[in-house]
């Protein structure tokens, strides 16, 4: 079977998107530091595998719920940067007229059932949907990514026994980064992999590498597979970290540099083992590896400086969408 390294289109796709919610974030990283965003955010850089590669193998027509740190889903599953940025700085043009920020971008269009701030809050909302699926006799499919944090909270336990017991097409991804905020997943949980988990409530679960695409992506074509077929809920573990804080608040006081640096290496940088497994099997060369690159980088320039001209929102219409006219 052709890998996505080995598959032009599919790699040049597959970098693209990768490199875009990188550079996405380095944007945001950057707007905040200058004092030019406000608000907070949580950034995945280093995590750009899992959403991707989750992304590859869903339908349009499929739906997603997100967390906190959403950036990269919203971006894979196909959300328009400018509306994205403009969101972040509360612009009348962003996805939610500027009111939801970086931690509740919702795309309808794009299956993407929204950011969630409440650690879990999506677990629930994708059983909901999944059931919403079945009862209309659809074979559409819906993932709910979730941190590590989110295995310990009782609404992942409610959302995942009720998708269990019902068998509801949803897969379910944990994004283990190895903190939950900055308490590691050794000092949260007695077992050693959180796929473990799955075997409670009597579905599949897997362990993957989430900085390897292809595993990423296979493990998660499985599971939709699975649930297409009427076959019920997976869980997915895909093993990550994330290169910055939790926040823009977060001191990193719980971690070394040595560990950061390492994860930051070409052996496990998810972008750098792409590109590496894409020109070793001839998919691309270096020139289109380049053209990849300056596609995200083009694109994320431009969001902003449209973002930026954009009117702001303003409070006279702070209330329209919570009360009936």
């Amino acid at each position: 079977m052709t890998t996505l390294a080995e598959d032009r289109a599919l790699a040049q796709r597959a970098l693209t998107t990768m490199w875009t919610i990188r550079r996405f974030e380095e944007a945001v990283d950057e707007l905040f530091a200058r004092g030019l965003m406000h608000g907070t955010m949580h950034l995945s850089i280093g995590q750009e595998a899992v959403p991707t590669g989750a992304c590859l193998a869903l339908r349009p027509d499929d739906a997603i719920t997100s967390t906190h740190r959403g950036h990269g889903h919203c971006i894979a599953k196909g959300a328009e940067l400018e509306r994205m940025m403009a969101e972040l700085l509360a612009k009348e043009t962003g996805y939610c007229r500027g009111r939801g920020g970086s931690m509740h971008i919702a795309d309808a269009a794009t299956g993407n059932l929204g950011a969630n701030g409440i650690v879990a809050g999506g677990v629930p909302i994708a059983a909901g949907a999944g059931l919403a699926a079945k009862l209309r006799g659809s074979d559409q499919v819906v993932v709910s990514f979730f941190g590590d944090g989110a295995v310990g909270e009782g609404a992942w336990h409610e959302g995942v026994n009720l998708a269990a017991i019902w068998d509801l097409p949803v897969v379910f991804i944990c994004e283990n980064n190895q903190y939950g905020m900055s308490m590691s997943t050794a000092r949260a949980f007695r077992t050693e992999r959180l796929s473990e988990r799955a075997a409670g409530y009597g579905l599949p679960g897997v362990t993957v590498d989430g900085n390897d695409l292809q595993a990423v992506h296979d493990a998660v074509a499985t599971a939709v597979a699975r649930a297409r077929a009427g076959e019920g809920p997976s869980l997915i573990e895909a093993l990550t970290y994330r290169w910055k804080g939790h926040s823009k608040s977060d001191k990193n006081l719980y971690r070394t540099r040595e560990e950061i640096e390492a994860w930051r290496g070409e052996l496990r940088d998810p972008i750098a083992r792409f590109e590496a497994a894409a020109l070793a099997s001839g998919a691309l060369g270096a020139g289109e590896v380049d053209a990849c690159r300056a596609r995200a980088r083009d694109a994320v320039r431009s969001a902003v400086r449209a973002a930026y001209a954009a009117p702001d929102a303003t409070a006279d219409g702070l209330l329209d969408a919570v009360y009936a006219s």
